[in-house]
């Protein structure tokens, strides 16, 4: 079998590799994620539960609050909590399964103020 369509194979994904778990970002932490189509703005509100305010493409023109589940390559393999090159972002909003396209960049545009607790929005 392919070492790709393994689960090992799957974590050693160039996307697995160039990335950042979102359990790693405090509260407030704002992305900029650049996919093969659209552009999106993530807010990192709960990096514990996942939550997060997104905004961008034709999925997003409003922001609005996601449970982001994490990276996949497509398929029924999901990198948990993940944004990784390479790979697709999985969110979801109620029952609703949103994936995107493959991810070509992630950056941070700001974190937080040391100290600070609340987001304001």
């Amino acid at each position: 079998m392919p070492r790709r369509r393994t689960l090992d194979g799957f974590a050693l994904e160039p996307g697995c590799v160039e990335g950042m778990a979102l359990q790693s970002l405090e509260a407030g932490t704002v992305l900029n994620v650049v996919t093969r189509h659209s552009g999106y703005r993530v807010v990192v509100l709960d990096p514990v539960r996942q939550r997060v305010l997104v905004t961008g493409g034709r999925l997003f023109p409003e922001s609005i609050e996601v449970r982001f589940e994490g990276a996949t390559a497509g398929g029924s393999m999901l990198k948990i909590g993940w944004i990784g090159t390479g790979l697709r972002l999985e969110m979801s909003k109620g029952l609703e399964r949103i994936t995107t396209s493959r991810v070509r960049s992630v950056t941070i545009e700001s974190v937080p103020p040391v100290g600070s607790s609340l987001l304001t929005l």
